[in-house]
């Protein structure tokens, strides 16, 4: 049954009492604002700090200063396996094997890597396949190795134009875009969610596609993991890379993750080969010939960061009790409310840019202002002043994005009543 919506805050509190996951917001750090917390909206973009962290990295650097290098193989989770340690509640968030994932690295690095092994271009098949709008990330990424491999992105990087409302594309336009040059192209590289529209795409629908023409297939799910439900195994990617620092709250600059297919597993896949990525169990044989561990641990380049691991460590444990299905659900009832609040309250300073069908869309909305950049910027400072922290994208667009472990229907209200406040003092 539909929900019936109300603007009202004892609506918003009562919808927040009756929720089943209200106390993993007690597990963060709501950042405080002049009369109590913010109202936070931005964890598409840095996700809060779980209370555990502080403990958790503070437990490393005892060990660091108590056992020292000993530190590798004593402890509660020595430091030589410790990125086994977040390997199994990783899989479980990204629907895959365990020996699929790896947390290391950054987004951006992770991209590179999996492209030394994924875009192996020829003369007849050279061409990289994005989406318009690309995060900067993958479009410097994209250009820069069509030219390190001797093509020009004016030949070899195809951009697929949003068809749809407000830039976002459908499965007909992938559809169309694929069967016109799939036999040119090397690589498909899309996004789980649009970062500026916040679109979902369809994983296994897009894979199948891609494969059918013979193109390898990666995702940026940067916007996606912690975020949504994922199958990654299931939907037959060849690999997918990530950030940690949004939905999986890992902290600025977290490590990152990546994925490969099993069927991969065991492949004699060109790589930039690093010591961390040797087979676990001559690693230390220190030998001159490189022998891949199994899976995705034998992309690693280095030993893993453990300061860096940890705060990721405590945040995977919050999802595995709280489960994505259940984030899931309080996501779309949160972004339900949210639409609701803008199209029944607002109408006339908002309008969701971001697909309506929920199936299309993950905990972020874009909303852009009416009225052009000018107005735009006015509201997203006014916002902040008052303690409602989204984000801006050029021109006119701001990010709105409720988390379901850390935000409420009160939250979703306070936006929708300051936006007001805010329209009728203009």
């Amino acid at each position: 049954m539909p929900i019936s919506y109300e603007a009202t805050i004892e609506w918003a509190q009562a919808r927040d009492a009756a929720d089943p996951l209200r106390d993993f917001r007690n597990e963060f750090l709501i950042p405080p604002h002049e009369h109590g917390d913010s109202h936070y909206f931005c964890g598409n973009s840095l996700g809060l700090q779980p209370r555990a962290v502080r403990d958790a990295i503070n437990t490393e650097l005892d060990y660091w200063g108590e056992l020292a290098v000993e530190g590798h193989f004593k402890g509660r989770l020595p430091w030589m396996d410790y990125h086994e340690f977040v390997r199994d509640h990783l899989a479980e968030v990204v629907g895959a094997q365990p020996d699929e994932v790896v947390a290391m690295n950054t987004l951006g690095v992770n991209l590179h890597l999996m492209m030394v092994s994924f875009y192996r271009p020829t003369p007849d098949r050279h061409a990289i396949l994005i989406e318009a709008g690309a995060f900067p990330t993958d479009r410097y990424a994209v250009e820069s190795q069509i030219r390190y491999h001797g093509f020009s992105p004016n030949l070899s990087l195809i951009e697929l134009e949003g068809d749809e409302p407000n830039g976002t594309l459908s499965m007909a336009a992938i559809e169309r875009a694929l069967a016109e040059h799939g036999s040119r192209i090397a690589l498909v590289l899309l996004p789980g969610v649009q970062y500026r529209t916040g679109q979902v795409f369809d994983l296994k629908a897009i894979t199948e596609l891609a494969h059918r023409q013979g193109c390898q297939v990666g995702f940026d799910l940067a916007h996606a993991v912690g975020n949504l439900p994922l199958q990654l195994h299931d939907s037959g990617m060849d690999f997918a890379i990530w950030c940690s620092y949004k939905y999986l709250n890992g902290g600025p600059g977290a490590v990152g993750g990546a994925f490969v297919h099993e069927r991969h597993a065991r492949a004699t896949l060109p790589r930039f080969a690093g010591w961390w990525g040797h087979d676990k169990t001559t690693r230390f044989q220190m030998g001159p010939e490189f022998v891949p561990t199994p899976g995705a641990d034998g992309w690693q380049l280095s030993n893993p960061p453990i300061l860096a691991l940890a705060p990721l460590r405590v945040s995977l444990d919050v999802f595995h009790r709280a489960g994505m299905q259940r984030l899931r659900e309080k996501s779309l009832q949160l972004t339900g409310y949210l639409q609701w609040l803008v199209e029944t309250q607002l109408p006339d300073v908002l309008e969701v840019v971001t697909p309506k069908d929920p199936a299309r869309r993950g905990s972020q909305l874009s909303i852009r202002v009416l009225g052009g950049r000018a107005q735009g910027r006015t509201l997203f400072e006014y916002l902040i002043e008052h303690g409602i922290i989204g984000d801006w994208r050029e021109p006119d667009v701001i990010r709105i994005s409720p988390v379901p472990l850390y935000n409420r229907f009160a939250d979703c209200l306070a936006f929708a009543q300051a936006v007001r406040r805010w329209k009728e003092q203009a």
